[in-house]
């Protein structure tokens, strides 16, 4: 059984985007359960942007109802020995043009 965090930082993301977008939080949940069957994601919507042995960085596609045919940007680290994924970041492409990487590294010096 995977177990879900969310960084400070993603939860008031998560919050902002969630009052704009109104299927947000059902989507989410829709994800998650992808995330559990596949931990570091299937297909062409999910790449694997830093990977070591403890920890898998991935940035991946989420569907977003609200947003018909575009999608969500979603940053998680997942830990395959406690079974853990961690959300990092979440953000529209047309807000934001790529990751946050300094919140990555900053969360991967903590997490190590």
């Amino acid at each position: 059984m995977n177990h879900f965090n969310a960084l400070p930082e993603f939860e008031k993301e998560f919050k902002r985007l969630s009052k704009k977008y109104k299927t947000l939080d059902d989507d989410f949940e829709k994800f998650k359960n992808v995330l559990l069957a596949a931990p570091t994601g299937v297909g062409k919507n999910f790449v694997i942007i830093h990977s070591t042995e403890a920890i898998t960085i991935v940035k991946a596609r989420m569907a977003c109802r609200a947003l018909r045919d575009r999608s969500l940007r979603v940053i998680y680290a997942y830990r395959e020995s406690i079974k853990t994924i961690d959300f990092i970041e979440i953000y529209f492409k047309g807000e934001k043009e790529n990751e946050d990487r300094e919140r990555i590294k900053k969360y991967l010096e903590t997490a190590s």
